[in-house]
């Protein structure tokens, strides 16, 4: 029941802003309230105060006592959403598929089935000595991926 109230206040802030999403939702026993939120450009404050707002003014301690944790997700944090890859066109990604295959590639596009990915590899030369760098590419579902995170370069 208390959940229930907790996630209708959510989805109306959310609707409010519809550049944010919802990315993880938790109730604990203890009534300890953990929202995860991400934007198509990113999170700010502001954005987490006011979707913490917008439950917090709604609920009554008095009826229900509970604490209330709103953060976006982090840059480490795996990508967990379609409307996340849109924001990280052109960042490198470290990816696991469910055919246990991996990449570090350059995400160069996305749609609604998956994600484009680009890299580059050294490869002997057809002919003769040597190598030769060679530019590969996979189309990769998101049904196959089991894992994705941003490449963090300094």
């Amino acid at each position: 029941m208390f959940k229930d109230t907790v996630n209708d206040l959510l989805q109306k802030a959310l609707e409010e802003r519809e550049n944010l999403f919802l990315i993880d939702f938790e109730v604990h026993e203890n009534n300890a309230i953990k929202v995860v939120i991400d934007g198509d450009n990113g999170v700010t404050v502001d954005d987490c105060v006011a979707i913490s707002r917008a439950i917090e003014h709604n609920l009554d301690r008095e009826e229900q006592d509970f604490s209330l944790e709103v953060t976006s997700s982090g840059a480490t944090t795996p990508l967990s959403h379609k409307r996340q890859y849109k924001k990280h066109i052109g960042r490198t990604l470290s990816i696991k598929t469910k055919d246990s295959q991996h990449y570090e590639a350059e995400l160069v596009s996305q749609d609604e089935e998956g994600i484009k990915v680009t890299w580059k590899v050294r490869e002997p030369k057809p002919v003769g000595k040597g190598k030769v760098t060679v530019k590969k590419e996979a189309n990769i579902k998101y049904d196959d991926i089991v894992e994705a995170k941003v490449v963090i370069k300094f």
